[in-house]
């Protein structure tokens, strides 16, 4: 009677551990190698969509270092560290920057060299990006991921 209960209890924490080891591997992989990111809003028109379109975001690159003008990128904000935002890489420490103070109303421009563990980022769509024309150069280590590509809508689907 023991060696049918046994063998049950045997094959629910053989399966349990299955389980285990899958939720370990998933949380690592979603924490420190790439993750399905949500990311709307006008500030990235054209390249995304307004409505909101699902990124693959790698959490590798930038901590090698791997990141430069141009790449897209996932910022902690600095003007909320509880959100998240999405802009593109300008220019890296050292580099120069020229930029229209506000697009909307003037053609006044400004001139800016990015500090030493800063980079500047801005949205695609000038008009309406809070960016680093607001808050100035951001630090390094502020960006949390590099956009690898999107996933959905699925006619949109490829790397950006």
């Amino acid at each position: 009677m023991f060696g049918k209960w046994t063998a049950i209890a045997k094959e629910s924490i053989d399966r349990a551990a299955i389980v285990a080891r899958f939720l370990c591997l998933l949380h690592v992989t979603n924490t420190y190698i790439f993750s399905p990111t949500l990311v709307y809003g006008p500030s990235m028109l054209p390249t995304l969509n307004l409505t909101g379109d699902v990124v693959l975001s790698e959490y590798i690159s930038h901590r090698l270092g791997k990141v430069g003008p141009g790449d897209v990128v996932l910022i902690q904000s600095p003007e909320n560290p509880r959100k998240m935002i999405t802009k593109r890489v300008v220019a890296m420490e050292g580099e120069v920057v020229s930029f229209l103070v506000d697009p909307s109303r003037s053609d006044r421009s400004r001139t800016v060299v990015v500090p030493k563990g800063h980079v500047w980022i801005q949205g695609d769509n000038i008009y309406a990006s809070n960016d680093s024309r607001n808050f100035g150069p951001i630090p390094y280590g502020l960006i949390q991921g590099k956009v690898w590509c999107r996933v959905w809508p699925i006619d949109g689907f490829g790397s950006l």
